[in-house]
């Protein structure tokens, strides 16, 4: 199995910590909120022993990455142009691009905004979705009305922050548990009133589920212990900044190649049953949408062997 090595590198202004294995094409991986380079761990030898260069950074925000103060430092506008400049720090003129979580926007807004740069995006959890007639916190507002959204709790700054750096460890273990596929088999319900906190109403296991040790958990707990959340909990504080930033993306289409991966039991996908068909109708090569059984939201992390399987199936088509 192919060895992970760290290092930084500059990008757009800040310093980056990447892990890479391997040699060959450039896959760049992205990860999504809260996790880190490691949600990759997986991934990372086996891209590299298929004859990838497997690189994934710790995020703006994030790790061993520069964590700036500034609200928009976090703007997708930032993101995207980080995510270009580890192509140009590392001499690549092309890569594909993948993302979970947060990072499926960032790596469907690299597809459009760099389309000469990013030959083919692979998003999980979150398909791709066109730009909103409103500012997305407007229409949140409307939807959720009297009811609980973790996106707009997450606006005011340093509330959400308070929450979770209470303590890290178990911010992280309640959370990483109850959007599993673990817990949504016990019929875990997300829908509380409007002045709930992020964290009320996570359940609390007994035992973590198999594809989450004790050491994966430390290790999490290492990264937010020494970062905080306040970079992490920005990149929802831009929404609406993006919305304004990049009117330009209005209809637009993502032409490249692209995979689509998430679990059944994701809570994205069952918050909107309609979006894998919407993202269908804006991005035209869609090669191929896999739906894992029994899996949750941390897609990459719950089912390591069958999205191994899926994106090295997918690079090697291409």
């Amino acid at each position: 199995m192919a060895e992970i090595t760290h290092r930084t590198i500059k990008t757009n202004g800040i310093d980056m910590h990447i892990a890479e294995a391997g040699s060959g094409p450039l896959v760049l991986m992205l990860h999504g909120f809260p996790e880190s380079w490691y949600s990759w761990r997986h991934q990372l030898p086996a891209l590299a022993d298929a004859g990838y260069h497997a690189v994934a950074p710790d995020v703006r925000g994030y790790g061993g990455t520069d964590k700036p103060n500034e609200i928009e430092a976090y703007s997708m506008k930032q993101m995207t142009a980080d995510a270009v400049g580890v192509l140009d720090a590392l001499g690549e003129a092309t890569a594909v691009v993948v993302g979970h979580d947060w990072g499926a926007p960032m790596a469907w807004h690299s597809a459009l905004l760099y389309p000469d740069r990013f030959r083919a995006v692979v998003g999980m959890s979150v398909p791709y979705t066109p730009r909103a007639p409103a500012p997305p916190t407007t229409i949140f507002k409307r939807m959720f009305a009297n009811n609980f959204f973790y996106i707009l709790y997450f606006q005011k700054p340093g509330v959400a922050e308070a929450e979770l750096e209470a303590d890290p460890r178990r911010s992280l273990r309640l959370f990483l548990y109850s959007a599993s596929g673990d817990a949504q088999q016990e019929g875990t319900s997300w829908l509380k009133p409007k002045d709930a906190t992020f964290l009320q109403g996570m359940k609390d296991p007994e035992q973590l589920p198999s594809w989450l040790t004790e050491t994966d958990l430390d290790y999490f707990t290492s990264q937010f212990a020494q970062s905080g959340f306040r970079g992490p909990l920005n990149r929802y504080r831009n929404m609406d900044r993006d919305w304004e930033d990049l009117p330009q993306l209005a209809g637009a289409k993502i032409t490249q190649p692209a995979l689509f991966i998430a679990g059944e039991r994701d809570g994205v996908i069952a918050m909107n049953p309609s979006g894998i068909e919407t993202m269908k109708q804006h991005v035209p090569n869609l090669r191929n949408v896999v739906l894992l059984p029994g899996a949750g939201h941390w897609t990459q992390q719950e089912r390591p062997a069958e999205v191994n399987a899926a994106l090295i199936d997918f690079v090697k088509g291409l």
